[in-house]
Parts: C-alpha cells; sequence; structure tokens
C-alpha cells in the first residue's frame, strides 16, 4: 500500500513539508532507502548517511534542515521515535487473516467467539472458553478451558493459554508464550536444608535426604488490557490466588513469571527476566535483562534495574538499581571503580611492607 507524505504525517500528528503528495511504499534506513522508499533519518548521525541511499523523503526531528540534505518532502516529528510506533503500523506488510475457524482446528460447541475472530491451523480451544472480536488465533495455539481473551488479541503459533485464565483487551503473545503453567512449588515432609540456609544464611545444619512434595496450582492468571508477551515467555498460574499483570505491561523474550507474583501498569520486562514467586511489582517498573528478583520482595513504582542486577530485597520507589546483589547505580559504580584500583592498592602495601621490613633489619 501507498502512501503519501501529508497522509503520513497527519496519521502521526507530524509536519509533512515539500511536495506532500509525493507517495512512499515502505521504509527503509537511509543508506539503503530507494526512491519509493520513506527514509528514517531520525536524529543528524542518521541523516548524514541520506546522501548514500536514493530516497527522495525521509522522516525527520522537528527544525531539520530536510531542503539541505537534499529532499523532495519530509515528514517533521517532535519525537521521531515516538511517531515510528504510529509508522510502523501503517508499513506493516503482515496479512490480515481471513474471519472464521479453520478446517483444522478443533474448537468446542460451548466456545463463544466475537465478530470476525480468527482461528489457525490445528488450534484447540476447550470448553467455555471465550474469545474477543477480532482476535486472531495462530496456528497449533492451546486455549484451555473456561479461558477468557478479550476484543483485537492478536494470538501468535504455538501460544499456550491455560484453563481460566483471563485476559484483557488488545493483547499479544509472539510464538511459544505460555500463560498459566503450574507454579514451580514443592516442599518436603520436614523442614530442610533450604529453609534452614534462609535463616542462617549458610549454614545447612544435618542434611538428610527428602523428596520434593507437589504443591498445586489452584489458582490461574488475570492480565490486563495492552498486554505484551515475547516468544517464550511464561508467566505461572498461582497457587491459591491469581498471579496478576496490570495494564500496558510489556514483555520481551524468555522472560519468566513466577506464581503469585504481582506486577502493576506499565511496566517494561527485558529479555531473561527471572521473578521469583510472590513477588510484587510497582508501576512504570523497567526491569533489565538478565535482572533476577528474588521471592517474596517488593518493588516500588518507577524503579529501573540495570542488565543482569540481581534484587534480593526491598526496593523503594524510583531507584535505579545494579549489581549483585543490588544497590543503587551510582554505588555500584564506584564500587566497581574501587575493585579496579586494588591491585595497584595491594602493590602499594607490599612496597611498603617491604620497606618496613628493610627498615626493621637495619635497627
Amino acid at each position: 500500500m501507498t502512501y503519501t507524505i501529508e497522509q503520513i504525517a497527519k496519521a502521526l500528528g507530524a509536519v509533512a513539508v515539500g511536495d506532500v503528495n509525493l507517495t512512499v511504499m515502505s521504509v527503509a534506513e537511509p543508506a539503503n532507502a530507494r526512491c519509493d522508499q520513506l527514509a528514517l533519518a531520525m536524529k543528524p548521525d542518521f541523516a548524514a548517511q541520506l546522501g548514500d541511499g536514493k530516497a527522495k523523503a525521509a522522516m525527520l526531528w522537528a527544525g531539520a534542515d530536510w531542503q539541505g540534505f537534499g529532499l523532495k518532502a519530509a515528514v517533521l516529528s517532535e519525537r521521531p521515535r515516538f511517531a515510528m510506533a504510529g509508522l510502523s503500523a501503517m508499513m506493516d506488510p503482515e496479512m490480515q487473516p481471513a474471519a472464521g475457524v479453520h478446517p483444522s482446528a478443533i474448537v468446542d460447541p460451548s466456545v463463544e467467539l466475537g465478530e470476525g475472530v480468527s482461528i489457525g491451523p490445528l488450534a484447540v480451544i476447550e470448553a467455555g472458553a471465550r474469545i474477543g472480536a477480532g482476535s486472531q488465533i495462530g496456528a497449533q495455539v492451546f486455549v484451555g478451558q473456561g479461558a477468557q481473551i478479550g476484543q483485537g488479541a492478536r494470538v501468535r503459533e504455538g501460544v499456550r493459554i491455560g484453563a481460566r485464565v483471563r485476559i484483557g483487551a488488545r493483547f499479544i503473545a509472539q510464538p511459544g508464550a505460555s500463560v498459566g503453567g503450574d507454579g514451580f512449588s514443592f516442599v518436603t515432609p520436614e523442614a530442610g536444608a533450604v529453609e534452614r540456609v534462609r535463616d542462617t544464611l549458610g549454614d545447612q545444619g544435618d542434611v538428610k535426604a527428602q523428596n520434593w512434595a507437589r504443591i498445586h496450582s489452584l489458582g490461574s492468571v488475570q492480565i490486563g488490557d495492552d498486554v505484551e508477551l515475547g516468544s517464550n515467555t511464561c508467566i505461572d498460574r498461582g497457587t491459591v490466588r491469581d498471579t496478576v499483570i496490570g495494564n500496558g505491561c510489556k514483555f520481551d523474550n524468555l522472560a519468566q513469571i513466577g506464581h503469585n507474583v504481582v506486577i502493576g501498569n506499565d511496566c517494561l520486562i527485558c529479555a531473561q527476566v527471572g521473578i521469583a514467586g510472590s513477588t510484587r511489582i510497582g508501576n512504570n517498573v523497567v526491569l533489565g535483562g538478565q535482572t533476577g528478583v528474588s521471592d517474596n520482595v517488593f518493588i516500588g513504582d518507577n524503579v529501573i534495574t540495570g542488565g543482569a542486577t540481581k534484587v534480593l530485597s526491598n526496593v523503594p520507589a524510583g531507584r535505579v538499581m545494579l549489581g549483585y546483589p543490588a544497590v543503587k547505580m551510582d554505588k555500584q559504580i564506584e564500587i566497581h571503580k574501587l575493585l579496579r584500583r586494588l591491585p595497584r592498592l595491594f602493590a602499594d602495601v607490599a612496597g611498603l611492607q617491604k620497606g618496613v621490613s628493610k627498615q626493621g633489619d637495619s635497627d
């Protein structure tokens, strides 16, 4: 599909300049852009590459000298990166599946399908499930008994949604995501080494071999509106109460959310984050890649953790954390600088010791 520069700017709330009737078919990086593509030159470093491509039009920042770059037209945005959200939606070439149920899908007669729902090949929708209007259920998706998915969902191939899971509107799940698997919850007949180590911070006491008994997961999962799950992300059902994910949360690939976890609104959970059971996380929290969060802790609103941070205790609202164990980022950087100075410090101390030893020998 083609768009004029004027149409694009209007849709994005941006400003169109130059030949606003110029049409483009897609977007590209500046150096690779063809004459029928909109170059994404959203900051000066990118705009410097326009001369290497053939673009006639580009998305630029507000106030940019678009004519100086030899362009015939431009879309000027106060915040080009934010405008990219709308632009990428306009230019997404993925075909929308036709409404209806594929012949190979298995859909229980009691399932409620809203208007315009599409069910892909080999999908399984169990009894009592409800799928909201306009939702797309991809190939080989499983939706368990009594599960509910709101309107406008896009559930991609191989996603698994367990029984009684409740999901809000405009849900997106990338391939392989799993919602509503059992929590990782086991117990021994007598208090074991794991429990003693938590209390003593290291002393196992008398170790006795014991079998692990499984605690069943009786709760489920509640997910709010506008939530997105990355590929192979897993959210476990609660032990008794539900695991809860707030509105607007976005999860990258391979995140693991344990049983009974409660996450607030508009949180960003990056790749390979692991959150252990019964932890509570506030609103607008960002957990950097490979962040680990211990069980039964609280992370306040607007907390940010750097990559590979390990949170072992409560974090007050507004903190920026880094390291293992997590400390305030500026403190962690100071610690790192001090660690790098240790070899020189040891060398200086060794030199002083030699000097003192020689002085003692001479006396």
